[in-house]
């Protein structure tokens, strides 16, 4: 019964989420798992998503990031927006699959606070996200 309810949850949310276009079908991010103030997103990498030496751009990891939070903010809640962002980049991406992993760390009445790590399906940390929302 539980993982009947976990994979509702998951189908709404990816239907949702579907109309953000550019986060799901340009760039191929797949929601993993959602829980309210946490989300799991994958991204399969191909060439689109390299630069010209041969590495992931930094907008792909990013978007990644960026979409992971979106996920984590706004699904069965109020609409939250970035207020600001900052990424570190840690490494180089290994693998051939990038996880985004968002988790609140605060949440207020008229802002939130989460952390978004980035990495690869081999376990490298890529990059770390810090992102304040405000809710809306």
């Amino acid at each position: 019964m539980q993982q009947e309810k976990i994979e509702e949850t998951l189908a709404r949310a990816r239907t949702f989420f579907s109309k953000d276009r550019y986060a799901t079908e340009t760039t191929g991010i797949c929601i993993e798992k959602v829980e309210k103030g946490y989300a799991k997103c994958s991204l399969v990498l191909d060439e689109r998503h390299k630069n010209a030496t041969g590495q992931v751009m930094g907008g792909a990891i990013f978007t990644l990031a960026d979409f992971t939070f979106a996920v984590a903010t706004n699904f069965d809640q109020p609409v939250t927006v970035t207020a600001v962002s900052q990424i570190s980049f840690l490494g180089t991406a290994k693998g051939n699959t990038l996880y985004g992993e968002s988790a609140l760390i605060k949440d207020g009445k008229r802002s939130c606070f989460y952390r978004i790590q980035i990495t690869d399906d081999l376990g490298n940390p890529v990059a770390e996200v810090a992102t304040n929302g405000m809710h809306l």
